[in-house]
């Protein structure tokens, strides 16, 4: 019972992320390239994810971990330009 609720809330928390993740980039608030969108749809992907293995719904599952994973590959190409902008405004340092 108690892993039931567990499970069930971690659905709804999914949900909502998921949800609020897209109404904020829907109404301009957060950019589509925006880490903040792409970390709420890693989170969300996995969540859902999760409650659907649990409940046996497989092409929920794989749907979810596909879209986790493009959301985690876009987290990792928006660290990489971070870092190599970061590198290219940070003055060389002489010895």
């Amino acid at each position: 019972m108690l892993v039931s609720a567990f499970v069930t809330a971690l659905g709804w928390v999914g949900a909502a992320l998921c949800l609020t993740a897209y109404i904020l980039v829907t109404r301009g608030r957060w950019s589509p390239t925006s880490g903040r969108y792409q970390a709420a749809n890693v989170v969300s992907g996995l969540m859902l994810g999760t409650v659907a293995a649990s409940s046996g719904v497989w092409p929920s599952v794989v749907t979810n971990i596909v879209w986790a994973a493009v959301a985690l590959h876009a987290v990792a190409v928006l660290a990489r330009a971070r870092s190599r902008s970061r590198r290219a405004v940070a003055p060389a340092v002489q010895p």
